[in-house]
């Protein structure tokens, strides 16, 4: 199976600069028409913004379980500066255990894997299927739960 959010995690980031843009330029704008209060309301308003994008933690995700690996590539869709891509790559036999923790009423979502290794059970730091629809992560679930429990 192969999963790609792409188109979504797109428009997230479309809608976070255009409305960042639009919030910066209406402060500045109040600013210059000596209306301080409502310009530092502006910034206050664009804060909050940048922080709930920064929580949601919206990410570009690249999944597949096809052949004998599971494959999640991932980085910040929402980001100033240069991407940083990252991935999680490791045999199906070695999946011991797949966590998908929802939180916002199911708007949020963080995978987690524990895979075994010959040390012992590694787990994989959180990766945020935010921008991910809610049938792909069930998609996503099912398959990865097959796995995690031949």
């Amino acid at each position: 199976m192969r999963l790609n959010n792409k188109k979504q995690a797109s428009k997230f980031k479309r809608i976070f600069f255009i409305v960042s843009i639009f919030i910066a330029l209406s402060a500045l704008v109040l600013f210059l028409l000596d209306h301080t209060i409502y310009g530092l309301a502006g910034v206050g308003v664009f804060s909050v913004w940048y922080l709930y994008f920064h929580v949601a933690d919206y990410q570009f995700i690249e999944y597949s379980d096809e052949g004998n690996k599971v494959i999640l590539r991932f980085f910040k869709a929402i980001r100033f500066g240069k991407a940083d891509y990252s991935s999680i790559e490791f045999p199906k036999q070695m999946l011991r255990k797949v966590y998908f923790e929802n939180s916002i009423f199911g708007k949020m979502s963080d995978i987690t894997f524990e895979v075994q290794t010959k040390r012992g059970v590694a787990e994989y730091p959180s990766v945020s299927l935010s921008a991910v629809s809610l049938e792909d992560r069930i998609k996503m679930q099912n398959s990865l739960h097959k796995i995690s429990y031949k």
